[in-house]
């Protein structure tokens, strides 16, 4: 089962995961797009959830960019914005373990599920990566992150124009939209660039990708394509907001084919995002 962006609604999360033992006993695998932390309002719950069903082999994660502002935040690399709720895990007494197990997190898991190799990113991919070259990416920004201290923090604070790591450490983690050029954007599509997912369904790879990130979008499903971002920390801003799961079967051929009816929705409980002064698209659209 592939879970959306959970951040820090562990309300939800947690009725999800009574949800799967319920269904399926102590025989399932959470696979989670990333950004489990910020703009919600339990995310040291969330964490602690989350790391005892990953040691007891139930959950695989990638990184996503608000556990990379966790890091920063947490190495004094950027202040705490008004609307970040990271207090609790950077305040909790064993920070420095929390800290040292996100940054051992992958940034793409690539695996086989069924009768398709898919990856899993927290936002986006190079429309022209394969799965080979994708896996090597991903290979040399976990390598710096899991190395010393000092490796993993001077790559978040690298340049990403003289720093190929860190510009594709954040295609992994921020992009939306990709210009004609192959450069990449946070920003929503607008004028010649495009969502990066349709330049990389023009190249048709012979692989799908589940994603997260982009709530503005919505639950995303299209031939090879799974983003199951759907804003539950943003509900009541314009929006119901829910925690998506995608279950797709091990025994299909073809799991990313279309229509597929394989998703579960736990609704928001609340609304929890607290950003008065953006409006829902602002709200969804920042990276």
């Amino acid at each position: 089962m592939f879970v959306g962006d959970v951040q820090g609604c562990a309300d939800e999360l947690e009725e999800l995961v009574a949800r799967v033992r319920a269904a399926f006993g102590g025989e399932f695998e959470l696979w989670l797009v990333g950004d489990l932390v910020n703009r919600g309002p339990a995310n040291l719950r969330v964490l602690r959830l989350v790391r005892s069903l990953a040691d007891a082999g139930r959950a695989h994660l990638v990184l996503g960019n608000h556990e990379l502002a966790l890091l920063r935040a947490a190495w004094q690399q950027r202040p705490l914005a008004p609307d970040d709720t990271i207090q609790d895990v950077l305040a909790a007494p064993d920070r420095e373990a929390w800290i040292d197990w996100l940054r051992s997190w992958p940034v793409a898991q690539v695996d086989r599920i069924g009768g398709s190799d898919f990856a899993m990113v927290h936002a986006a991919v190079a429309p022209d990566w394969d799965l080979a070259e994708l896996a090597r990416r991903a290979g040399a920004i976990e390598e710096r992150l899991r190395g010393s201290r000092r490796s993993a923090a001077e790559l978040l604070a690298a340049d990403l124009r003289r720093d190929a790591d860190a510009d594709a450490l954040g295609r992994f983690t921020r992009c939306r939209s990709v210009d004609a050029r192959g450069r990449w954007s946070a920003r929503i599509p607008v004028e010649e660039a495009d969502a990066w997912h349709r330049r990389w369904a023009a190249r048709n790879h012979r692989y799908g990708i589940v994603y997260g990130h982009w709530s503005l979008q919505g639950l995303h499903v299209a031939p090879g394509l799974r983003g199951l971002d759907s804003g539950c920390v943003y509900h009541g801003w314009g929006r119901d907001g829910f925690l998506t799961a995608w279950l797709p079967s091990s025994a299909d051929p073809a799991p990313f084919r279309t229509p597929d009816e394989g998703f579960w929705r736990i609704p928001a409980r609340a609304r929890y995002w607290r950003g008065a002064a953006q409006d829902t698209a602002c709200a969804a659209a920042r990276s």
